[in-house]
């Protein structure tokens, strides 16, 4: 029994000693665990929050869209991207609100928005659509060398055909048949055979006087 008793008290005093040197340090490291779980549990709510109030925000974005209600659309969307900004729905805001500017004739504004939409969009078949429409709105504008710079940018083979389809378009409007005959027939091998589409972009081949393959 003494022996036990020894043992205890052994152990008692190596307890409090590695108490004494490591103690306060376990402690601030265990009250930074329950804050870093804390935080984290903190910004999964947030985030869960955010997206259902910008769901409802662009829910109705889209509806003064589709009402042709312009002044709401824009009070909306400059809601999503101001104060929803890491959301899915704010990019999508700035695609619904540059249709909006080219509709309305303002270009500038249109370009702003497509530029922020392809900048800020973690969705990559989002970023494709937005220098898409981005590029074909300096091809308007006859910013023809800004535009190729566009459909440069990395984006999916999905929407491929599309990049090259509008490059030819931009090196017609440069009065470069030759080099739109290439993008066109890129354009085309990669399109499927039913492709509703493939008709078009035959059509304007066949325009800068290229041959289908």
């Amino acid at each position: 029994m003494a022996t036990y008793d020894l043992d205890e008290q052994e152990r008692l005093d190596e307890l409090k000693a590695w108490w004494k040197r490591w103690g306060s340090v376990s402690m601030i490291g265990l009250a930074v665990l329950i804050a870093a779980a804390a935080g984290w549990r903190y910004w999964q709510n947030r985030t869960v929050t955010q997206s259902l109030e910008a769901a409802a925000v662009y829910d109705q974005l889209a509806r003064s869209v589709a009402a042709n209600e312009v002044k709401g659309a824009r009070e909306a969307g400059a809601m999503l991207i101001d104060k929803y900004k890491d959301t899915a729905y704010a990019p999508r805001a700035a695609l619904l609100l540059a249709r909006l500017n080219v509709g309305a004739k303002d270009a500038k504004s249109a370009q702003t928005q497509l530029e922020w939409a392809a900048s800020h969009s973690k969705e990559p078949a989002i970023r494709d659509l937005a220098r898409l429409r981005l590029a074909a709105v300096q091809l308007d504008q006859k910013q023809y060398d800004v535009a190729l710079k566009t459909l440069a940018a990395r984006h999916s083979d999905a929407f491929g055909p599309r990049f090259d389809d509008l490059r030819g378009d931009v090196l017609v409007a440069q009065n470069k048949p030759a080099d739109a005959r290439k993008a066109y027939q890129a354009a085309l091998g990669a399109m499927s055979a039913d492709n509703p589409y493939r008709n078009v972009v035959e059509l304007k081949l066949d325009g800068v006087g290229g041959e289908a393959k």
